[in-house]
């Protein structure tokens, strides 16, 4: 049962619900660093690969090492959450995370950096849904709008800062600070949370199903690992669609797999369940596509700044900065917006600025120089400040409390699948149009600065799937605890 922390009579009522705002806080600092991780690497590339004396394509696969551990991982965390419960599901995810730092900074080859890379996956898949299914738990309908934006900044401030934060450290220092200076704060981010953490939330029976875990595996492992291969590496184990072909049939019988558990009375390892509820299933339908095409603009649009602008790599990094540290900062703002007015309200104009500003960027490509693209960026950011913090908490607030843990598993899950999605999607068309003008003549620049505009023009038109959902979103404040949604039947 969630723990109402609103004001009560009682001595006991305000020590309660202070604990509780203190492990959120916790709870949010943890996901931060563990977020930050994610981008924290991005300026290494170049370094790493002359002094580990590898080419590119090793290279690659510390970013897509990880993004593959987490999309295996994180359909796991809603069984696994409901198992172990909140205290031993954080010591998972913040002991593998900081043992994955530590192997990270002490690596004396790529093969053990890498492998450190996906011990720090493993605890950054746990973090996610823990935090997301915590704040659902513990804070009231009435409230979460408002943790949910304190929530959103931590998430998008993070990776904004993981770029800038790299380049400033190796101007000063050895790569393997990168992880120095994480392992620290992730120690006692640990420390705090188990002394705060406590017991009294009981794990549910249920055993693994094996079956599961392995369709879990070739599955959203087969179709994130093809999609990022098509997004740009051209060395794959296996071609791309050939993965993406066992991925699809692995999901096929991943979906079958959980619905006979559930009418035998098993333990699925992801309840379905939570796609029979509507906002929920718009909501995580809206975020994919926002997401999806936010990571497609912003994988391309830092090349067009640094080899289509002449920005250096911290340059770039520093102006795109301004954009995500407002899209946090509005986070609590727009959280308690959502308190008041609901989710379409805010929603709607979201999406539609977010898709104006995007075919903006591709028109301008073009002509214009940095200065555009600085207050386009911030423009894009702004918009998505009004989605996606109340998308979440729309999504998952429309679940009953026995679906938070596999709602959360789902929509992280989604997240990476759109992440790939998106970055191969447009990385593809953004080469094929540029090969497509170089051959009818174009010059390179010309050439490369034609195909991301043309990415970017795609990512614009995927994005307006997200205002045809936002228009389905309920209107009016959300309902009170009181009316929270039962359980669907199996």
């Amino acid at each position: 049962m969630p723990t109402d922390t609103s004001p009560a009579t009682g001595s006991s009522a305000p020590t309660q619900e202070q604990r509780n705002r203190t492990v959120l806080r916790v709870l949010t600092v943890a996901a931060f660093v563990v977020i930050l991780n994610e981008t924290i690497m991005t300026n290494a590339i170049p370094v790493l690969m002359g002094v580990l004396e590898i080419d590119a394509r090793a290279a690659q696969w510390l970013s897509t090492g990880f993004m593959l551990t987490m999309a295996i991982v994180i359909p796991t965390t809603g069984w696994l959450l409901q198992r172990v419960g909140r205290r031993t599901a954080f010591l998972l995810a913040i002991g593998s995370f900081t043992v994955g730092t530590a192997v990270c900074g002490a690596a004396p080859t790529f093969e053990v950096l890498l492998l450190g890379r996906v011990v720090q996956a493993c605890g950054t898949a746990i973090m996610m849904p823990l935090l997301m299914s915590t704040v659902l738990a513990l804070v009231p309908r009435r409230d979460r709008g408002r943790v949910m934006g304190n929530v959103s900044l931590a998430i998008s401030v993070a990776p904004a800062l993981g770029p800038a934060l790299s380049g400033l450290v190796l101007a000063v220092a050895s790569w393997r600070w990168l992880f120095g200076v994480v392992l620290p704060i992730a120690i006692l981010v640990g420390v705090l949370g188990l002394r705060l953490l406590s017991r009294d939330d009981e794990p549910r029976s249920g055993a693994l199903d094996l079956v599961s875990v392995v369709l879990t595996v070739l599955g959203f492992g087969g179709v994130v690992y093809g999609l990022s291969q098509l997004g740009g590496e051209a060395h794959a184990v296996l071609p791309p669609l050939w993965c993406l072909g066992i991925g699809a049939v692995a999901l096929a019988l991943f979906t079958a797999r959980q619905v006979f558990l559930l009418r035998r009375g098993g333990a699925p390892l992801l309840d379905l369940r939570v796609l029979r509820h509507r906002d929920y299933v718009v909501s995580i339908a809206i975020m994919a596509l926002s997401f999806l095409a936010l990571m497609g603009a912003v994988i391309v649009l830092p090349i067009h700044l640094q080899q289509g602008l002449g920005l250096s790599t911290l340059q770039a990094g520093l102006l795109l900065m301004p954009g995500a540290l407002l899209m946090g900062l509005l986070g609590p703002r727009v959280g308690r917006l959502y308190d008041r007015v609901g989710a379409r309200v805010l929603v709607l104009p979201g999406t539609c600025v977010f898709v104006a500003g995007l075919a903006a960027m591709a028109w301008s490509t073009g002509w214009a120089g940095w200065p555009v693209f600085l207050g386009l960026h911030v423009l894009v950011s702004i918009a998505l400040a009004f989605v996606f913090t109340p998308v979440f908490t729309t999504g998952l607030g429309a679940l009953s409390s026995g679906l938070y843990e596999h709602g959360s598993a789902l929509l992280g899950t989604l997240q990476q699948v759109a992440a790939a999605a998106g970055t191969a999607l447009v990385v593809t068309v953004m080469s094929t149009r540029a090969a497509s003008l170089a051959a009818a003549g174009a010059p390179a620049h010309d050439a490369q600065v034609g195909g991301i505009g043309t990415g970017i023009a795609v990512a614009a038109a995927l994005a307006f799937g997200g205002v045809v959902g936002a228009a389905l979103l309920p209107g009016g404040r959300p309902a009170d605890d009181s009316d929270d949604a039962g359980e669907p039947a199996a």
